[in-house]
């Protein structure tokens, strides 16, 4: 590998290597993304999902194309690989790819807005630092309207580096 010289581009990461650290981001997919879904024009928002509108399966709504949602869902969680920021509003969306409803493409593609906003956020791990191993945790109680069930967000640090994170719908 060192014949090929430095890491910039390694599965869709982007790489910087600098003297004091190292950058991950997915600045280019997302661009992309923007074009795939005709999103380039809309304006970006602050926040990934709506706070106020729990999603449910919405049985009176206007079904949509289930090939291109999935397709956006897939997307999106492939940037979820190094976006811990958009992890829970996926995985929420996620959930209603048997039945997609025009409410449910409406919240993902406010993800795809939110992320127009913020494409050149990614992961920084700097060289020097601790190596003291901090977990953080959260669950909301039976917060699902679909089947009242809890779902579960944690992040590990290794100092102040993000090692690892999920967000999943308790059994």
């Amino acid at each position: 590998m060192s014949m090929m010289g430095e890491l910039t581009f390694f599965l869709g990461l982007q790489v910087k290597q600098l003297k004091d650290g190292t950058f991950i981001s997915q600045t280019k997919y997302t661009r992309d993304l923007m074009k795939k879904f005709g999103m380039e024009e809309k304006s970006s928002v602050k926040i990934p999902m709506n706070t106020s509108v729990k999603m449910d399966m919405d049985a009176d709504g206007k079904v949509v194309d289930q090939t291109r949602y999935r397709a956006l869902i897939g997307s999106l969680l492939y940037l979820t690989a190094n976006r811990s920021d958009i992890t829970f509003a996926v995985g929420v969306c996620a959930r209603f790819q048997s039945t997609p409803k025009e409410s449910h493409m409406t919240a993902t593609k406010r993800i795809l807005r939110y992320l127009k906003g913020c494409q050149e956020v990614g992961l920084w791990y700097p060289k020097e630092g601790g190596f003291k191993l901090i977990g953080y945790s959260d669950s909301d109680y039976a917060g699902c309207r679909v089947d009242r069930k809890n779902t579960l967000d944690t992040c590990q640090m290794l100092g102040n580096r993000l090692v690892s994170w999920f967000s999943k719908k308790q059994n």
